[in-house]
């Protein structure tokens, strides 16, 4: 049993001076312009290939007559807002109604109709019953 704790407080120095030596070459390279100079133009080098990368996938998707990510974002929105705007249309109709019928003098809205409204399905659409 001792020489399990020895063997685990062994690798945890040895771990412990790894970490700290490391921490330091890494430091001291990272120091030096060359590096820093070298860093920043891959980073860039890689920013500008994926925007590349993007408008090719952009195209290729459009070409294939695929829609994107954004398609459909873009598609969503303007379903929403349609159903917003049908929601307040059904909204301001039934006032429409009941004051008519208040005006008739209906005791009871009996003239006014009853809407149904079909929940909103938000996400990727799930398999057709």
């Amino acid at each position: 049993m001792s020489d399990r704790r020895a063997s685990d407080g062994f690798w945890q120095r040895l771990f412990g001076v790894g970490e700290e030596r490391i921490g330091s070459f890494v430091g001291e390279i990272l120091s030096s312009p060359q590096v820093a100079e070298a860093l920043g133009k891959a980073l860039s080098g890689a920013a500008r290939t994926k925007g590349t990368v993007d408008r090719n996938m952009q195209v290729l998707l459009s070409t294939l007559n695929v829609p994107s990510r954004q398609d459909l974002a873009q598609l969503t929105a303007k379903v929403e807002a349609l159903q917003g705007s049908l929601v307040n249309l059904n909204i301001k109709l039934d006032r429409l109604l009941a004051a008519n019928a208040a005006q008739q003098g209906a005791t009871s809205p009996a003239g006014v109709r009853e809407v149904r409204r079909r929940p909103v399905r938000r996400g990727t659409p799930g398999p057709r019953r």
